[in-house]
């Protein structure tokens, strides 16, 4: 019998369609394509950034930072990250 955290794990893991990360730095972007439990798709980015690195005692900390755009947006979001670049 799987445990709670295994059934989540399974569902989040299945839920991502496409993953792409960009690393920048100190920061890391993870966009990934996903689908909600809808089964509408939508865009997921995050920003992950180390704001404390690890010692052998202590794991770095990181601060994470998430978008989630649904496709009848996603074109003028698009649109205006074109104009802003």
């Amino acid at each position: 019998m799987k445990s709670a955290y295994e059934n989540s794990k399974e569902r989040t893991d299945s839920e991502i369609l496409f993953s792409k990360s960009v690393k920048a730095g100190k920061r890391i972007y993870y966009i990934d394509v996903k689908r909600d439990r809808h089964e509408e798709f939508y865009l997921s980015i995050t920003e992950s950034k180390r704001v404390k690195d690890g010692t052998e005692e202590e794991r770095p900390v990181f601060e994470k930072h998430k978008i989630f755009l649904y496709r009848e947006d996603l074109e003028k979001f698009m649109e205006a990250i074109g104009e802003a670049a």
